[in-house]
């Protein structure tokens, strides 16, 4: 009986309130509640989620859809019924949509370091406006020419995707503030939403034979988006360019 009172009281305060601080801090952040992520390996946007855990370390459960342009599964179905697409977070009970809102929605649920949105209120909103510009301007002129019906149209399309890369540069050259990405040093928001891009460029440079990324008009961004492919968080997720070439001849059935 001493001996057990010996090792009670060898027990201090301060280590049971830290443990329960720590316990606090995980249900606050959801850390003791399932997460998956529904998605498929050739999606950019999929990509986007993944990265977003990665950076912040969350043990999770990536559920692979098999062909979501003929089938989709029943867990899909009721975790998005309205856009029936992916990505999808599931956390606990919540489903997340929209790989944007699902890198915001990892960022504040999990708020340790790193932040993937900048913390300066400025910064942040300058960094949600080149997001959306990413998924606007970037991604309607990528389907352009690769849905453009003849030569004129594709080459219309092409400028058009062009001009918008250029503007990406100019922001990439003011932003990284001569850092190897958009935020400076770190992968950040806007990485993750321009990386999105990189996989389906790719694809159109190899049927167009065209460079959209050069070293001539877009020096800033070809080296960005070797650094992207290589970082740690994006590596593991992303397919190569030879497995995007191969995914679109199949999903288009060209030769």
């Amino acid at each position: 009986m001493l001996k057990n009172k010996k090792t009670n009281k060898s027990i201090s305060p301060d280590t049971t309130q830290i443990k329960k601080k720590q316990k606090n801090e995980m249900a606050q952040n959801g850390s003791n509640s399932t997460v998956k992520l529904l998605g498929t390996w050739s999606s950019p946007f999929a990509l986007r989620g993944r990265i977003a855990l990665h950076l912040k370390s969350v043990e999770y459960e990536y559920i692979e859809e098999a062909d979501v342009l003929k089938s989709k599964s029943d867990l899909l179905l009721k975790s998005n019924p309205i856009h029936k697409k992916v990505p999808v977070l599931i956390h606990g009970d919540e489903s997340i949509c929209e790989s944007l809102n699902i890198v915001q929605y990892v960022n504040e649920a999990w708020p340790s370091k790193p932040s993937i949105l900048p913390s300066n209120p400025k910064d942040r909103a300058a960094a949600r406006f080149w997001a959306h510009f990413v998924d606007g301007k970037c991604f309607e002129s990528i389907d352009a020419v690769a849905g453009a019906k003849d030569e004129a149209g594709r080459m219309t399309a092409a400028g058009n995707l062009m001009e918008s890369l250029a503007v990406l540069e100019e922001a990439f050259q003011k932003s990284s503030k001569g850092g190897g990405f958009f935020g400076g040093e770190s992968i950040g928001y806007v990485d993750i939403a321009c990386g999105a891009i990189v996989g389906p460029l790719s694809v159109i440079e190899a049927f167009s034979g065209v460079k959209f990324l050069s070293p001539d008009e877009t020096p800033g961004l070809v080296q960005w988006a070797e650094r992207f492919r290589a970082h740690e968080a994006v590596k593991p997720y992303m397919p190569t360019v030879a497995e995007f070439v191969e995914f679109a001849k199949q999903k288009f059935n060209v030769q």
